[in-house]
Formats: structure tokens, C-alpha cells, sequence
């Protein structure tokens, strides 16, 4: 397909997602690199605990809990 008809289909509302090769897409400043932190055992239970209330894992509250706090200072 030429670059002007796949324009135009996007210009039109058309879902153009067939068209689209998502294996490579990524989302900048959204890569990951893995960290590791040793926590107290306490800290741990209490993750754990409160994970296990939401229904997420603990590695999403430690993520969201550290997100917001530097939402907060704003880094």
C-alpha cells in the first residue's frame, strides 16, 4: 500500500491496524531495565499483604508506589 492511501484511510476513521507491524513498536521512554533491591523481611509481608488486597502483584505496587511518589517531587 502507498503512503497516500494509508493517509487516507487514517484520515478517514479507518482501522488501520492490519496494516501496522506492532512486533518492533515501542513506546519511548517506557523501556524497562530491571533493578534489583534487597527489602527488609517486614516490608516484604507487608508488600505482600497489601498486593494481595488489590489483587496486583508486588512488583505493580512497589512500581506505582515509586511512580507516585515522583509524580510528588516532582521529578
Amino acid at each position: 500500500m502507498k503512503a497516500k492511501e494509508f493517509d487516507k484511510k487514517f484520515e478517514a476513521g479507518e482501522d488501520i491496524t492490519g496494516y501496522l507491524d506492532l512486533s518492533a513498536a515501542v513506546r519511548p521512554g517506557q523501556e524497562s531495565k530491571r533493578v534489583n533491591v534487597d527489602f527488609p523481611v517486614w516490608m516484604i509481608r507487608l508488600l505482600d499483604k497489601e498486593s494481595k488486597r488489590l489483587g496486583v502483584t508486588r512488583q505493580s505496587i512497589i512500581k506505582f508506589w515509586i511512580a507516585e511518589k515522583l509524580k510528588e517531587s516532582g521529578v
